[in-house]
């Protein structure tokens, strides 16, 4: 089995089309909202926390979020398209919940972040277990890969 189609195989269960759901959707969403209102979700909302470049970044943040979320619903080329879904949650933890601790203290921060910790977890899952047999990923790969083996 080539390097390529290990990356793309997958032996989860076809119930990992929830997971996939979950966390493609959920960014599918907050990219488009970026875009409908960057003033409380977009460069706004960057520009508040203090991150460099806010218009830029949010666009650019927002553009990942939509084309990774749609990859991840349809389960096309997912453990790649979660690498982009973990940084973008690193960097919101790290920058918006974990400042909050001093002033705020851990139950508000845990609160606030609950969204964000399970879309960083969601998307751990999914790098580890692959997109499963209901995806575009196991048309294209899984198939490949059967073949490989039989000779």
């Amino acid at each position: 089995m080539s390097l390529v189609t290990k990356a793309f195989h997958s032996n989860a269960s076809a119930a990992v089309i929830l997971i996939r759901a979950m966390v493609g959707l959920v960014f599918l969403s907050e990219g488009i909202q970026k875009f409908l209102y960057p003033e409380i979700r977009g460069a706004g909302r960057f520009l508040k926390i203090g991150l460099p470049s806010p218009e830029f970044l949010s666009y650019f943040v927002a553009s990942f979020e939509i084309v990774c979320g749609i990859l991840i619903v349809l389960g096309l080329f997912t453990r790649l398209a979660v690498l982009p879904t973990i940084t973008i949650m690193l960097v919101a933890i790290f920058s918006t919940k974990i400042p909050m601790l001093p002033e705020d203290g851990f139950w508000s921060m845990a609160h606030a972040a609950r969204t964000d910790f399970s879309m960083l977890l969601g998307s751990i899952y999914l790098l580890i277990v692959g997109a499963g047999p209901l995806s575009i990923d196991a048309v294209l790969f899984w198939k490949k890969s059967r073949q490989q083996t039989k000779t």
